[in-house]
């Protein structure tokens, strides 16, 4: 296929006076090690020459801006941007995440709907009791009008699934301009992103694309009024105290299985939250709490899922993700070195598979607990590894603390409300729901536009 070809597609910064390929590029390289890609790497001159065009642009008019996020979810969706069609940018995303090619054409299509949807997303934010615009007829007896925080938005984007970039559209859509800052890891995404939305009618000084060293990349985040950025919990805690940044780390999603239900009739919506997707992502689940004795469950989902193939990403019927030889081996040493003490059901002897490329597919593990409160619980790894608990009672809500999605698959309505009341867990699904269920004007950790907009109280007249 045209995808698979051995050039190397050039990935320009994107910055005030368009297309800018810098002088210091880094390689980007799929699995194999092979190179598909050379990044522009801007310095901190262009970084904030680039922002300050932003800060001074204007905002284009609501329905102009939805319309053109609209435009620009069909082109990211379907045309042939920069050079590269839609299939040979997933090939590429493919390659160099290690994400399965089926999961990575999913998501074009998902990030299109929810493109398609941003205006229908930031109006579900909105309060009832506020506003668009000061001169609403509302406002002449007072009203609440929802405004902007600021004008400009970074982004320090995700690698580790195409999926997140769906999200930061919804700031142009409230008139932001947005300065985004790519993954080395995966820089595709987002490439093609800005690229369409220039196409569809944003100008250079709306929305940029901005790859730089980690020495400059706080540069970016000077430049903004607020700041979106993505990591581990290193990342969490270096900007945990900041107003200005929201910090977007692991999910430790969790699916807890109270007495009165069998979870023999929930095996694959467990399953699925666990491997669905390429089983990278923040919204599958880290660890299965069950009231009673898990041994039973760790069998059948072990069973299950040591079934599963190890393939080239690229292969349509792949499922696992895949990584660099070096890579899978380090995360591998990782799991054994965290498991110690635990009860391996599936991936205790190892968890790679080479595929004789210099790459290895990262296969399933499935990890038998002790108690409620093991340590090993919150250790999310990007893979299917999933950690199996049991849980009581008096072990109460403590140990699903932590969780960006918790499926309750229970029938005690108290247990559920106690669930919901509980700050740190930012989404409870009750019944037979995967962890990994998302939907338009449905918040992920809370609505992006809580983050971006405030209330001010307007009267006139």
């Amino acid at each position: 296929m045209a995808g698979s070809s051995t050039d190397v597609v050039q990935l320009d910064a994107l910055g005030r006076q368009g297309r800018f390929r810098a002088r210091n590029r880094m390689a980007v390289h799929d699995v194999a090690g092979q190179e598909v890609a050379g990044l522009s790497l801007v310095p901190p001159l262009f970084v904030d020459r680039t922002m300050k065009s932003l800060r001074r642009a204007a905002t284009p008019a609501l329905d102009d801006r939805i319309g053109m996020i609209g435009s620009a979810a069909e082109l990211f969706s379907t045309a042939t941007l920069g050079g590269q069609s839609v299939e040979e940018y997933e090939y590429q995303v493919s390659r160099v995440g290690g994400i399965p090619i089926s999961v990575v054409r999913t998501t074009t299509r998902a990030i299109a709907a929810r493109m398609r949807k941003a205006h229908y997303s930031v109006e579900h934010a909105r309060p009832t009791g506020a506003v668009m615009r000061w001169d609403d007829p509302l406002t002449r007896t007072g009203r609440a009008v929802w405004a902007r925080r600021g004008s400009v938005f970074a982004v320090h984007a995700a690698g580790n699934h195409p999926g997140p970039h769906s999200l930061w559209p919804e700031a142009l859509a409230l008139g932001y301009r947005v300065a985004v800052r790519p993954s080395r890891r995966e820089p595709f995404t987002p490439h093609r992103l800005v690229t369409a939305l220039r196409d569809a009618g944003f100008g250079n000084d709306q929305v940029a694309l901005l790859p730089t060293d980690h020495a400059t990349a706080d540069t970016l985040l000077r430049g903004a009024d607020l700041g979106l950025v993505y990591g581990g919990d290193d990342v969490v805690r270096k900007y945990a105290a900041d107003p200005s940044i929201l910090p977007q780390g692991p999910g430790r999603s969790k699916i807890l299985l109270t007495e009165e239900t069998d979870w023999g009739d929930h095996l694959d919506t467990i399953t699925d939250s666990v491997i669905g997707k390429g089983g990278t992502g923040c919204v599958n689940t880290t660890a299965v709490f069950v009231e009673g004795d898990p041994t039973p469950l760790c069998e059948a989902l072990a069973k299950r899922l040591s079934s599963v193939p190890s393939l080239p990403p690229e292969d349509p019927e792949a499922v696992l993700p895949v990584q660099p030889l070096a890579t899978a081996k380090a995360f591998e040493a990782h799991l054994l070195h965290k498991a110690s003490g635990t009860k391996p059901w599936l991936g205790g002897e190892g968890v790679i598979a080479e595929l004789g490329d210099g790459s290895a597919a990262l296969r399933p593990a499935v990890h038998q607990l002790d108690r409620p409160d093991a340590p090993q619980a919150s250790v999310e790894l990007p893979f299917p590894c999933v950690w199996v608990a049991p849980w009581t009672r008096e072990a109460g809500i403590a140990p699903l603390r932590n969780s960006l999605v918790l499926t309750a698959i229970t029938h005690d309505a108290g247990l559920v409300e106690q669930l919901l009341e509980e700050p740190s867990i930012s989404n409870v699904y009750v019944g037979d729901h995967r962890t990994y269920w998302m939907e338009s004007g449905m918040p992920h950790d809370g609505y992006l536009a809580e983050f971006l907009m405030r209330c001010k109280s307007v009267i006139r007249g």
